[in-house]
């Protein structure tokens, strides 16, 4: 059904140099070779959005930010407007990376309508990242249609990056709903794809949402291991932000099995990670299971609700509305556990002060 994966980011000159499996380093090598062997703005352009694309998954979001722009400008000085579907897709890419959904969305939907009957691709690509930017939202209605949609024209086309990127999307969904069993077959269906198609990015994603169905499901060991083997991949691509979130995970696998000294440091390290790479909405959701597992080792309850009450103006900035829900449902376990042990102290504050209260009645 699906032939081997392509990167269809890499045009002109670098498509025949560059494979989906190219590290960023090398791809940002070969970009700025070709930016400097450039004869046209077109192919300014196209080497512009390569090294946007490998700055942004190397982390460096201001580099990526002035590629994106320049690949756009040269883009539309050669009045190709396929280019600048291309060029809007990356940017508004790396406003979803960097937690500013409302612009990724204005650059999607603007992207989508430049790439329409000029680019097919650079069409598909965009309406992916509107369907990935809404389910990031918690918009599920919104873009349940659109994941369905896009799986349909992926298979139509045998395109297995976009088979993973839709399928994942819907599994997503449906983990975050509760339907553990159908996630877990659609997560697997994407890590088969992935590793038929020699997608090493989208099987290393699509092995992290694996693990975290069977974590989530009761099996630790499992999970960390598949963990492990996705790490493995990223680090081999310096795919930072995915090693970011493959961090974040395991944080997440340790804290339900109950080992919260160990989710602490795997949270802090992806805290780290996403700080110096500027992505707040991973610096968000690190933090906030960092605040959920220092609080189930003993924290303060008054720092705890007071860092969530910090935390809960930056998920409504960025639009996280699952991360809202599981925030909230933290801060209501933390606030019973405090009256809980309010009232223990006041009960035995009063059969203390009893028998003194009679001695002196």
């Amino acid at each position: 059904m699906y032939g081997k994966a392509f990167a269809p980011e890499y045009q002109g000159a670098l498509g025949a140099k560059l494979g989906v499996n190219s590290s960023y380093e090398e791809v940002l090598a070969a970009a700025v070779r070709a930016r400097a062997e450039a004869q046209s703005p077109l192919e300014r352009a196209r080497a512009a959005l390569a090294a946007g694309e490998a700055n942004r998954r190397l982390g460096r979001v201001e580099a990526a930010g002035a590629a994106w722009r320049d690949s756009y400008r040269n883009a539309r000085e050669a009045g190709d407007s396929g280019a600048m579907g291309w060029a809007l897709w990356s940017g508004g890419t790396l406003a979803r990376q960097c937690g500013a959904l409302p612009l990724a969305r204005r650059l999607l939907t603007h992207a989508v309508a430049l790439a329409d009957g000029a680019d097919r691709l650079a069409h598909g690509y965009a309406l992916a990242g509107l369907a990935e930017t809404g389910r990031i939202q918690g918009d599920y209605a919104a873009v349940a249609d659109l994941h369905e949609q896009l799986l349909a024209q992926a298979r139509a086309h045998g395109e297995p990056r976009h088979a993973v990127w839709a399928l994942s999307g819907i599994a997503q969904m449906h983990r975050n709903t509760g339907d553990l069993p159908k996630a877990l077959a659609l997560f697997e269906e994407c890590v088969a794809i992935a590793a038929a198609a020699d997608d090493s990015r989208g099987h290393a994603w699509s092995l992290r949402g694996v693990a975290d169905v069977r974590s989530a499901q009761g099996e630790t060991d499992p999970a960390l291991e598949l963990l492990s083997e996705a790490e493995a991949i990223c680090r081999t691509m310096d795919l930072a932000a995915a090693l970011a979130y493959n961090h974040k995970m395991r944080g997440n696998v340790l804290f339900r099995a109950g080992r919260y000294g160990q989710a602490r440091k795997m949270y802090a390290l992806a805290l780290r990670e996403f700080t110096e790479m500027e992505e707040p909405r991973g610096r968000a959701l690190a933090a906030l299971g960092l605040a959920k597992s220092r609080s189930r080792i003993g924290r303060d309850h008054v720092e705890t609700l007071a860092e969530l009450d910090v935390l809960e103006r930056e998920l409504r900035r960025i639009g996280l509305r699952e991360a809202l829900r599981t925030l909230t449902a933290f801060r209501d376990e933390v606030t019973a556990r405090w009256a809980a042990e309010t009232d223990g102290l006041l009960d035995g504050a009063t059969m203390r002060l009893t028998p003194v209260a009679r001695a002196t009645s």
